[in-house]
């Protein structure tokens, strides 16, 4: 695999649908090093001032298995997942659901109720967590960016029929010539 540059801390942003790098598969990370603490900070704090409790690599254009989530907003009480992975579910319930990268819409979207995930953390350590309700929720929708997927590609044909004008205003409002 070809070496992927580091995000600058500096540049970070949240990229938009329909920015082609929200579709990119992240690749797993090998290393776990200081600069990840550095980066999973730095999400925090974005994905924070814009009122978020999630924030996954790919939305800020590095292609890495890297998660930040922090369900409470409280400044300081993130966790960071590196190379999350779901290894069991059960239930299903269908809730609203929105996205930073998808900013101003909302659908109802339908996801597990219990997930059990493998990841490890910033100090390299293994770990299996559960996640129940609106956890759950957040994992799946994360781990979901790291597939290249979209909160919007898991409404149902009803709603996306709903969300299809909306979506085409919002990838119109984006600057034509930020990267895709």
């Amino acid at each position: 695999m070809s070496h992927i540059e580091r995000p600058s801390l500096e540049d970070i942003r949240i990229l938009c649908y329909p920015d082609k790098r929200l579709r990119m598969k992240a690749a797993p990370l090998a290393e776990v090093d200081g600069f990840l603490g550095e980066l999973a900070h730095r999400m925090d704090e974005i994905m924070l001032s814009h009122e978020g409790v999630g924030l996954a690599a790919t939305q800020i254009g590095w292609p890495r298995q890297f998660i930040v989530v922090n369900p409470t907003m409280e400044p300081g009480k993130s966790m960071a997942l590196i190379n999350p992975v779901i290894v069991e579910r059960d239930g299903r319930v269908s809730q609203d659901e929105g996205c930073l990268s998808v900013p101003g819409i909302r659908s109802t979207v339908s996801r597990a109720d219990y997930v059990k995930i493998r990841a490890r953390l910033l100090t390299g350590e293994e770990v299996e967590m559960e996640g129940e309700g609106l956890m759950a929720r957040l994992f799946q929708h994360e781990i979901d960016h790291l597939e290249g997927r979209l909160f919007v590609d898991r409404v149902g044909a009803a709603g996306r029929v709903l969300l299809a004008r909306r979506l085409k205003r919002l990838a119109q409002r984006q600057d034509p010539s930020d990267p895709e």
